[in-house]
Formats: C-alpha cells, structure tokens, sequence
C-alpha cells in the first residue's frame, strides 16, 4: 500500500466523508440498498466480496490513522477506484459522534436484485437453509447468520416483516457472515415457505410447542429450518402447515433466545444434512 492511496479528512463537515457522519443516529440502511461496515474483519469480507463481483460492493473506507499499518492487505484488496479516506481520532469522533474503538469504517452497497424464485432455483441439490419470520432484533438478527455461516447453510431467507440485516449493529454481530451467506428479504413467510416446499425441502418450524424432537428430524437431502420472532413465535397457520421441533430443556423457561436457539437446530440439523 502506498500512502498516495490515503486522503486525508481533517475536519468532520468534510462533505466526502458526509455518510459516514452521526451514525449512531441515522443508519443507512434502506437508503439505496447502502450500509455501514465496521471493523476489521467486516472490512476484510468486504473487500472479498466486492473482489469477488457478488452481492456486495464498497464505495468508501473511512480509517482511524494509527489503524492503517495493520491494514494494508486489506486496503490494497480494494480496487483503485474505491477512495480510503483517514483522519486523526479526534476528527473521526466529530465525524461519527461518538468515540468508535475500532476506528475501521466502511460504506458499502448491495447489488443484486434478483428474485427470490431464481435465487432458490440456484440452490445445490443436497441442501440447508435458515428461514427467518418477523425478527426484529439486530442482535438476533446478526447471531442467526453468525450460525447459518458456522453449521455451513447455503442460504438464509427472511420475510418482509424482518429487520434489515445490513443495518450495522446486526452485521457487526454477525462478524461479516451477512455479506458472506447468500440471503433474500422478500415476500411472506408462508410465501417464502411455499416455494421450498414446491422445490422439495422438507421444512421443520421451531416452536417450545413443536411435536417432534429437534433430535429426532429425518435426514434429508434439502431441509429448512424456520424460526419465528421472540414472544409470539411463529403464527399457527405455519406451525400447522409444517413439521415442528422442539429443543428440550430443564423446566422454568418457556422458551430460548432465537439467536440460541437457531444454533443449536442448526447444529442438528446439519448433522443430519451431511455437513458436519
């Protein structure tokens, strides 16, 4: 890396840097499909992804100066035209509004718009995916891709009532694996349920109430696992449509946190699916 490639920003109203300012208060997710990535490994996978012409794409870097020594691999993954921007700490907190640790920032773009009934049809044969319906927690949010990624799943699908996953706490939370999992946001879950169903998975609903025993799900060679929001789970109209499981626990709790229990159903049903 070569220091013409960094511009340097020496006062936070610098309008080239401008989205990158107060992001604790406004994210841009949904703002013409762009989002913020932070810290290293975030960036890292971006860069991947944006050298690799798939789903993601980087606009900007924006880095805290005593950050960029240890960086220059990944800077110099980006192409040329992709501007790196630096500044002292002390900039950098006027810029974000707030004392940012990492100092490593980026703004990317998502690509692509195909549909979601052409993105299963590229879906291999022998395969595992994580259905999200209503989930609403960026947290959750980010830990459920951080298992799809760990238990190998090919692709995660959310109904149109979830949360973005690009919104930054969630992509942070799942330590990049959200540019890194093939994923779509579209339609209804009993929309997006029915279109693994005509394509041959067999489709398991996570539920405290669900009949059979995440333990005890049959091998298959396409299999789904949908999981619902905290609180209400998922809607009986899915529950009854679907096979359920359940993951047993001592007596006191109802239920897991989504995020737990997703990685636990994955593990199991990875297993089953060959994958682990």
């Amino acid at each position: 890396m070569t220091n013409e490639r960094l511009i340097e920003i020496t006062h936070p109203d610098d309008p080239r840097i401008a989205e990158f300012r107060d992001i604790r208060e406004r994210d841009l997710t949904g703002r013409d499909s762009r989002f913020i990535a932070e810290g290293t490994v975030v960036l890292r996978l971006l860069a991947g992804a944006h050298a690799a012409a798939g789903d993601f794409a980087a606009e900007k870097v924006l880095l805290l100066k005593n950050r960029v020594a240890g960086l220059g691999g990944i800077i110099d993954s980006f192409p040329a035209d992709v501007p790196v921007y630096v500044a002292s700490a002390e900039v950098l907190d006027g810029i974000v509004g707030f004392h940012l640790h990492r100092g490593v920032l980026a703004l990317g773009r998502r690509t692509t718009g195909e549909g979601t009934g052409a993105f299963l049809d590229h879906i291999p044969k022998q395969a595992l995916v994580l259905v999200g319906c209503g989930i609403s927690n960026h947290d959750n949010m980010g830990s459920m891709f951080r298992n799809a990624a760990a238990f190998g799943a090919d692709a995660v699908l959310l109904d149109e009532s979830c949360c973005d996953p690009l919104y930054r706490k969630a992509l942070r939370v799942s330590v990049g694996s959200i540019l890194t999992i093939p994923y779509r946001r579209q339609s209804s879950g009993v929309e997006l349920l029915a279109a693994l169903a005509g394509r041959g998975f067999a489709i398991w609903s996570l539920s405290p109430r669900g009949s059979l025993d995440i333990r005890d799900v049959p091998a298959s060679d396409r299999m789904a696992l949908v999981v619902g929001t905290e609180g209400d789970g998922l809607p009986e109209n899915i529950l009854s449509a679907f096979g359920s499981v359940r993951i047993p626990q001592a007596p006191g709790l109802d239920s897991l946190n989504v995020g737990t229990a997703s990685g636990i159903a994955l593990f199991e049903m990875a297993a089953k699916n060959g994958r682990i």
